[in-house]
C-alpha cells in the first residue's frame, strides 16, 4: 500500500489543471468576504431560476425530490444536481482516506493540496455518474429539442448542462471557502432550506392555483391556512374535521411547523452547550482564554453526508427498479425486495428502499399506525415501527462513522488542535507547554465528545424527520439550517475578532 500516495500524485499533475479558485495571498478584510459570501448566494439563487434548455418539465421526475432541500438544488433547474457530486467525491475520498487506503497525512502541506487536487478531478467524475443516468433515465427532452437535435443530441445537450451548472457550484464554494466565510456547501443548504420554510409557512395561493380558493382547495401555507379556517369555519365545522384537517393536512400541517420550531430551540440549545478548557499564553502573564470543545463537535457535516449518502442509495435502487436496461439486470434489476416504485413517484414505496427512506412526518408512520382506514399507507404496524427504527439507528450510526472521519480528516482531532494551540503560544495552566502533553489531555474528551456529537446529531435529524417540517423542507433540511446559521454567526464573530486582533490570526489557522 505504500505506493498508493505516489499514484495520487501522479494524477494531481493532471488535476492542477482543472479551472479552479485562487486562494488570497494575504488576508481578507471582513468586508470583502462579506461582499463575496452575498454576491454568490445572489447568484445561487439565480441559478435555481434558469432552467435547463430543453428539458420536458412534465414528463420528468426529479430523482432527489425526496432529499431536494439538503441536495441544496432545484428540480429543473441548472443545479438539478445540487451539491450530490461534490459531497459524494468528499464521501469517497474521507472513506479511503480514513480507512488508510489511501495514505495521506492531511496535516501536512503537500499531502493536502494532493488530496485537494484529485478531489476535483472526481467531483467531475461524480458529476458525470450522477447526470447520464439522470438524463437517459428520468429527463425527458421536450420535442421541440429533439426536432432539432434529434434524441443524442437533445439528451447531450441536458447533459453538457448539468455538468456546467454543477461544477459552477463547485467553483462557487471554492470561492466561499477561500474568499468569503465558512463553507459555500453549508450557505448554499441554509439558502435553499430557509426559502422552503418562508415559503412552506407564509405561501397564501391555494394548494391548486388552477382552481379558485375554496374549504377544500386553502391556501398552500400554514399560517395563511390556518387564519382562512379560523375566518370561514363555524366551531362545529372546526371540531368535526377542520382541527384534524389543520393540524395533520398536507401540505404544510400545523403540527409541521411546531415541529419545526422545536427543532430550531433543540439545536440551539444544543450548539451552546460546550466544555471550555482554560489556556494562558507562555509568554505574556496574566494573559488568559478558553479553548470551548463544543457538544456538536463535528458541527452538521456528517449528516450532509449521510443523507447524501441515502439519496444515492435512493437513486440506485430506483434506477434497478423502472430502468429498461437496469431493470433486467439478474437477480437485483427490478428486484422488490430491494425496493420498488410506484408509477410517477421516486419515493420508495416498499422494500430495502423504502426502509431506508425519510419518514415524511407523523402522517407517514404514526397516523397510519393509529388509524389505518384514513391514513393506511399499504404497510402493517409492525413494518411501520420497523421503519422508523430502521432509519433512526441508520443515521444514528452512520452520522458516527462520518463525524469520526471529518474529525480526522480536518485537522479537529487531539494532535491537530493540540498544534494549533501550541503555535498560537497558548498553554494549559498546570501542564508543561509541550504539544504531546496537551494532546493526552485533549484525548480525554475529543474522541468520547466526537461520537456523541455524531450521535446526537443524526438522532436529532431522524427524530426531526418523524415529526415533519413546513415547506417541505425535511426535518434534516431544518436541523442543517440552524446549525449552519448559529455557525455562519459565530465565524463572522472570530472574523470580526481576527480584523480587530491580527495576532488571532495564528491561533485560527488563518494567514
Amino acid at each position: 500500500m505504500e505506493d498508493t500516495p505516489s499514484l495520487l500524485y501522479k494524477v494531481k499533475p493532471l488535476s492542477d489543471r482543472l479551472p479552479s479558485v485562487k486562494r488570497p495571498e494575504g488576508h481578507v478584510h471582513f468586508r470583502t468576504k462579506m461582499m463575496w459570501v452575498i454576491v454568490i448566494l445572489v447568484l445561487y439563487f439565480i441559478m435555481t431560476n434558469v432552467y435547463l434548455y430543453g428539458l420536458d418539465q412534465s414528463e420528468s421526475l426529479d430523482l432527489f425530490a425526496q432529499y431536494r432541500t439538503i441536495m441544496a438544488g432545484a428540480s429543473g433547474s441548472l443545479l438539478q444536481l445540487g451539491i450530490g457530486p461534490i459531497v459524494t467525491a468528499s464521501i469517497i475520498m474521507q472513506l479511503f482516506v480514513g480507512a488508510k487506503i489511501i495514505k495521506l497525512d492531511l496535516s501536512k502541506r503537500e499531502d493536502k493540496a494532493c488530496y485537494q487536487s484529485v478531489l476535483k478531478l472526481l467531483v467531475i467524475v461524480m458529476i458525470v455518474f450522477e447526470a447520464i443516468p439522470q438524463v437517459f433515465g428520468y429527463l425527458v427532452p421536450s420535442a421541440g429539442a429533439e426536432d432539432l437535435l434529434g434524441s443524442a443530441g437533445a439528451k447531450l445537450l441536458l447533459i453538457v448542462q448539468l455538468f456546467a451548472g454543477s461544477y459552477i457550484i463547485f467553483m462557487m464554494d471554492e470561492v466561499v471557502s477561500k474568499w468569503g466565510i465558512g463553507s459555500g456547501i453549508s450557505l448554499f443548504i441554509a439558502a435553499g432550506v430557509a426559502q422552503a420554510l418562508f415559503t412552506g409557512a407564509l405561501n397564501w395561493n391555494p394548494i391548486d392555483m388552477s382552481a379558485d380558493m375554496s374549504l377544500e382547495n386553502p391556501p398552500g401555507g400554514t399560517i395563511p391556512r390556518a387564519l382562512y379556517y379560523i375566518f370561514t369555519l363555524s366551531p362545529e365545522q372546526m371540531a368535526e374535521g377542520g382541527y384534524e384537517s389543520l393540524f395533520l393536512g398536507q401540505p404544510n400541517p400545523m403540527i409541521a411547523l411546531v415541529g419545526t420550531f422545536a427543532i430550531f430551540l433543540g439545536v440551539a440549545y444544543l450548539e451552546s452547550t460546550r466544555i471550555e478548557l482554560p489556556l494562558s499564553h507562555g509568554n505574556a502573564r496574566g494573559a488568559r482564554g478558553r479553548y470551548p470543545i463544543k457538544l456538536m463537535y463535528a458541527s452538521n457535516i456528517p449528516v450532509i453526508l449521510m443523507s447524501a449518502l441515502l439519496a444515492i442509495v435512493s437513486m440506485v435502487t430506483l434506477l434497478l427498479y423502472s430502468n429498461d436496461f437496469l431493470s433486467g439486470i439478474p437477480l437485483i434489476g427490478g428486484n422488490e425486495a430491494i425496493g420498488y416504485f410506484e408509477e410517477g413517484s421516486t419515493v420508495a414505496a416498499g422494500g430495502l428502499a423504502w426502509y431506508l427512506s425519510a419518514p415524511q412526518g407523523l402522517t407517514d408512520w404514526l397516523m397510519p399506525i393509529l388509524d389505518p382506514s384514513q391514513y393506511g399507507n399499504g404497510h402493517n404496524a409492525i413494518q411501520n415501527i420497523a421503519h422508523v427504527a430502521i432509519y433512526f439507528t441508520v443515521m444514528v450510526m452512520g452520522s458516527i462513522m462520518f463525524a469520526k472521519f471529518w474529525v480526522d480528516t480536518t485537522n479537529l482531532g487531539p494532535e491537530s488542535v493540540a498544534n494549533q494551540i501550541q503555535r498560537s503560544g497558548m498553554q494549559i495552566p498546570g501542564f508543561r507547554r509541550d504539544p504531546r502533553v496537551l494532546k493526552r489531555v485533549l484525548e480525554r474528551y475529543i474522541p468520547t465528545i466526537t461520537i456523541l456529537s455524531g450521535a446526537l446529531v443524526g438522532a436529532l435529524a431522524a427524530g426531526a424527520d418523524m415529526i415533519g417540517t413546513t415547506g417541505n423542507a425535511s426535518g434534516t433540511g431544518v436541523l442543517l439550517c440552524v446549525g449552519i446559521l448559529i455557525h455562519f454567526y459565530e465565524a463572522m464573530g472570530r472574523e470580526q475578532m481576527m480584523e480587530m486582533n491580527p495576532i488571532m490570526r495564528g491561533f485560527f489557522g488563518s494567514e
